[in-house]
């Protein structure tokens, strides 16, 4: 009953680190860009886009579409950006432990 004890107590540490993390992730922003930094996005760890910037040069009213395909790029860029740092968050979280394939943290 000693170990069920302790990994109880690890388990609400790991819930506490957790809430951390997860506190810290929705104050963390990013900035995702295309168009060699022309169209800048930047959004914060919950995928909510808080500013975009874009060069004037790029506005085109007779070209559109490359506005909107650079907007979208760099969206994109910013979410990849979000996913990554919050893995490198989760590994220092789990201190490298192997979850099951497909489990993922925050539940």
């Amino acid at each position: 009953m000693k170990n069920l004890g302790q990994m109880m107590k690890q388990a609400q540490e790991m819930q506490s680190r957790m809430a951390e993390m997860q506190q810290r992730l929705q104050e963390t922003e990013v900035v995702g860009q295309s168009g060699g930094g022309m169209i800048q996005v930047t959004i914060n760890g919950k995928h909510e886009v808080r500013a975009v910037k874009i060069d004037p040069s790029l506005v085109d009213p007779e070209d559109v579409e490359v506005l909107e395909d650079l907007i979208a790029a760099a969206v994109n860029d910013a979410r990849g950006k979000v996913e990554t740092y919050m893995q490198d968050e989760m590994e220092k979280l789990t201190g490298g432990m192997n979850l099951p394939p497909g489990f993922k943290l925050p539940f």
